[in-house]
């Protein structure tokens, strides 16, 4: 999870090309790589035509969102959002990026060798953090704007 935000934060904070993230991403996945060649049953090699096409849009949409935010005319992100989005398109942008993560979760689960460690849990995983993704995009959507009006 810690790569997965570190990602986020660059892609964010980043005024680099979405070909430059992409680029960045898959140096924290090489350096998350070289950490589990500690672990002799699970080997991992990364997919990139499986995954990037996921990555890419999640990406894109981060992108957006931050700048949106960014251009708000107040200051503060409780703010910020409530100025660009209605709390039904909060909601859904967000839901919609965690659900884009659990999309490339289940893409990286095809790169788990071997592969049977993993394939009978691969389409539960992805039931689970679609079902975490919607629950969780309403529980910040609430606190989010719910704190925002006082």
């Amino acid at each position: 999870m810690e790569k997965e935000v570190r990602k986020d934060a660059f892609v964010i904070r980043s005024g680099t090309g979405i070909d430059g993230l992409l680029e960045y991403a898959r140096q924290v996945d090489r350096d998350f790589v070289a950490q589990l060649e500690r672990f002799p049953l699970v080997r991992l090699r990364i997919r990139y035509p499986d995954i990037e096409p996921i990555r890419r849009r999640r990406m894109e949409r981060l992108i957006g969102a931050a700048a949106a935010l960014r251009q708000a005319p107040w200051r503060g992100l409780r703010a910020a959002a409530r100025a660009r989005y209605s709390r039904a398109e909060f909601e859904t942008m967000l839901a919609e990026h965690l659900g884009l993560y659990a999309s490339e979760v289940h893409a990286l689960g095809g790169s788990v060798r071997p592969a049977l460690l993993v394939a009978p849990l691969r389409e539960r995983l992805r039931a689970m953090m679609q079902q975490q993704a919607n629950s969780l995009a309403r529980e910040v959507a609430d606190l989010l704007y719910r704190s925002a009006m006082r």
